[in-house]
C-alpha cells in the first residue's frame, strides 16, 4: 500500500489548520496509510515554542525519515538533472519514491520538475 510523504508546505498547511491537508490526513489515517516526513523537511518548518504542539503531534503519528547517505545520493543526481531544484524537495521526492508514496504538498510546480525524474511519485496538490 502507498504511504503518504509530506513536504514542507504540506506541514506549514497543517499548522495553519488547512481544510485540504486535513482531509488528507483524515483519509490517510482511516485507511492505516503510512504518513512519512523526511528530517529535512522537519528542519525546514520547525520554530518550536508553544504554536509547535500541533505539528509535534502530526511528527508523532508520522515517519520521520532520517537522511542517509543513499537518499542524498539519489536526491543529488535528481538536483544535478533537474535545473533550478531544491535540496529539500529534492529529497522529498527521492523518500516517496523509494516507498512509492503520494507526496502531500502546497507547492505543486516545483515537485512537478522533479516528477520527471521519479515517475513512480505521485504528487497530491493542496
Amino acid at each position: 500500500m502507498e504511504g503518504l510523504t509530506l513536504d514542507s508546505g504540506a506541514l506549514i498547511a497543517f499548522e495553519r489548520r488547512d481544510r485540504r491537508v486535513m482531509a488528507h490526513l483524515k483519509e490517510a489515517l482511516q485507511r492505516g496509510i503510512e504518513v512519512t516526513v523526511p528530517t529535512l523537511v522537519v528542519a525546514e518548518v520547525w520554530r518550536g515554542g508553544p504554536r509547535a504542539a500541533r505539528l509535534a503531534a502530526l511528527l508523532a503519528a508520522s515517519l520521520i525519515e532520517p537522511l542517509d547517505e543513499p537518499l542524498a545520493r539519489v536526491a543529488g543526481e535528481a538536483m544535478g538533472a533537474i535545473e533550478n531544484s531544491t535540496v529539500v524537495d529534492a529529497v522529498v521526492m527521492a523518500s516517496a519514491a523509494l516507498r512509492g508514496d503520494r507526496v502531500l504538498t502546497t507547492d505543486y510546480d516545483d515537485l512537478s520538475r522533479l516528477a520527471a525524474r521519479f515517475r513512480s511519485v505521485r504528487i497530491l496538490k493542496v
